[in-house]
C-alpha cells in the first residue's frame, strides 16, 4: 500500500512574488511546476502570513502579508482550488510566523496525523525562512519530510543562504528531491 502523502505550499503569496513588498527572486517561476505537480498528493494544504499591521515582524522585514491587502492573497497563477486546507500564520502583533506548524487556525502536526499523512513534502517561498523553519518543524514532530528543490525559491539576505538551508535541512534528516521525481 502506497504511504499517504500530503503537499505543503509555503506562503506562495503576492507580497513575496516579483512586484511585492518583499519579493524573492524567481518567486513566481515555482507556481507552474507547484500546480503540476498537486495531483500527485493525497492531501494538499497551503500557508498563508496573515500579519496585522503594527506587527513587531515589521522592525525586521519591510511590511508585507497584511491581513485583507492584496499582497497577503495566495498568487493568482496557484491552483487555490487543489488546496484541501489552508493556514494562518503570523497573525499577532507579537508573531513572526515563520514555520507552518505555528498556524494560527489550525494545529497543523495534529491534523496532519489526523488524515495519516506519512510523509509530508514541502515547496514555496522562501527557502532561507518559512520553507526551512517549516521543514526543521516538521522533522522535529516526526514527520518524514521532503523538500522539493524546484520548487522553492530563496531570498538570499546574504548570498547562498538558501544553499545553506538546503544543506541545514538535508543534515537534519529532510530528503531533498527534484518536482520531475515525484511518481504519479
Amino acid at each position: 500500500m502506497a504511504k499517504k502523502r500530503c503537499l505543503l505550499i509555503v506562503d506562495l503569496q503576492n507580497d513575496f512574488c516579483p512586484g511585492g513588498a518583499l519579493a524573492v527572486t524567481g518567486g513566481d517561476e515555482i507556481i507552474a511546476p507547484v500546480n503540476r505537480i498537486m495531483s500527485r498528493f493525497d492531501l494538499v494544504v497551503a500557508s498563508r502570513d496573515m500579519h496585522p499591521r503594527g506587527s513587531r515582524h515589521f522592525e525586521k522585514w519591510p511590511v508585507h502579508c497584511v491581513r485583507g491587502s492584496r499582497g497577503a492573497d495566495f498568487h493568482p497563477d496557484l491552483t487555490i482550488a487543489a488546496v484541501d486546507c489552508f493556514l494562518e500564520k503570523g497573525t499577532s502583533l507579537e508573531d513572526d510566523g515563520y514555520s507552518d506548524f505555528e498556524s494560527t487556525n489550525l494545529d497543523l502536526a495534529a491534523f496532519l496525523r489526523e488524515q495519516a499523512v506519512e510523509e509530508l513534502f514541502v515547496c514555496g517561498l522562501a527557502t532561507d525562512y518559512c520553507v526551512k523553519e517549516t521543514v526543521l518543524d516538521a522533522l522535529r514532530h516526526g514527520f518524514a519530510t521532503i523538500v522539493i528543490e524546484d520548487c522553492v525559491r530563496a531570498v538570499d539576505l546574504h548570498p547562498g543562504d538558501g544553499r545553506r538551508a538546503l544543506a541545514t535541512m538535508r543534515e537534519r534528516g529532510a530528503a531533498i528531491v527534484a518536482s520531475a521525481g515525484l511518481a504519479l
